[in-house]
């Protein structure tokens, strides 16, 4: 069993999930490199080793149950333990998102696929791994928009995001998820908590961001490498602690 602490990072060949990844490697950790696409997997892993990170590739496909179980495989072969586990991956579902737009229905199911059971299907996978580990966390990257209370308390879009009945609920889904898996791991060695990035500029929203994504990654490295007497169950970004 490798010494050096290893992170699996899903949705890591780009964007958030690339610098979260980079950011764990510059910490000297190795960083597995999770991702569907073959090719992209691969250029950010090469990438990544050129910047002096131990990395590695992980085909991952958090909406495939085959393509999970692989993946945990593979961890298992090549460090015998997680230390880290970064779900990042997430998609919009679609747009638009309007509750009366045709075809919502489809877009709420896909949003919801890759979002919150593809998280949970990932968690599952490598909570085995995670258990080997002095000090496990898990960070699921949420979104401020996927906070009731914002979403409540505002119609300021810098606030709640434009009107979305997909990607939204599924991060307070999300949230929620994390909360009932803190409950069930309370008094383990693992914790867990959700992280917002901000409002970064990558695909997900054409780019209009107004973060870059080396700042949208900062609070999921802080989660993942979290003292023994960090928090456990909430939902934190850079300026302190989200409310629900």
């Amino acid at each position: 069993m490798s010494e050096k602490k290893t992170a699996l990072v899903t949705g890591a060949n780009k964007g958030i999930g690339y610098e979260i990844a980079a950011g764990l490697g510059a910490l000297g950790w190795s960083v597995g490199v999770g991702a569907r696409d073959d090719q992209r997997r691969a250029a950010a892993v090469e990438k990544l080793r050129a910047a002096g990170v131990d990395a590695f590739g992980v085909p991952l496909d958090v909406t495939d149950e085959a393509s999970v179980a692989a993946a945990a495989r593979l961890v298992t072969e090549r460090a015998g333990r997680l230390d880290a586990l970064v779900n990042n991956a997430g998609v919009t579902g679609g747009m638009p998102q309007h509750p009366t737009s045709d075809g919502v229905v489809e877009t709420v199911r896909a949003a919801v696929e890759t979002n919150v059971i593809g998280v949970i299907r990932v968690t599952n996978a490598m909570l085995p791994l995670l258990r080997r580990s002095a000090s496990p966390r898990i960070v699921n990257v949420s979104s401020g928009v996927g906070s009731l209370a914002r979403q409540v308390a505002s119609d300021d879009p810098a606030m709640t995001g434009p009107l979305s009945v997909a990607y939204a609920p599924s991060k307070t889904f999300l949230n929620a998820v994390t909360i009932q898996y803190a409950k069930e791991l309370r008094g383990t060695n693992i914790k867990i908590n959700a992280a917002c990035p901000g409002f970064v500029a990558t695909d997900l929203n054409g780019f209009r961001g107004v973060r870059t994504p080396e700042q949208g990654a900062a609070t999921a490295i802080r989660l993942a490498t979290l003292p023994d007497d960090g928090p456990t169950g909430g939902f934190f970004e850079d300026a302190g602690v989200v409310p629900w």
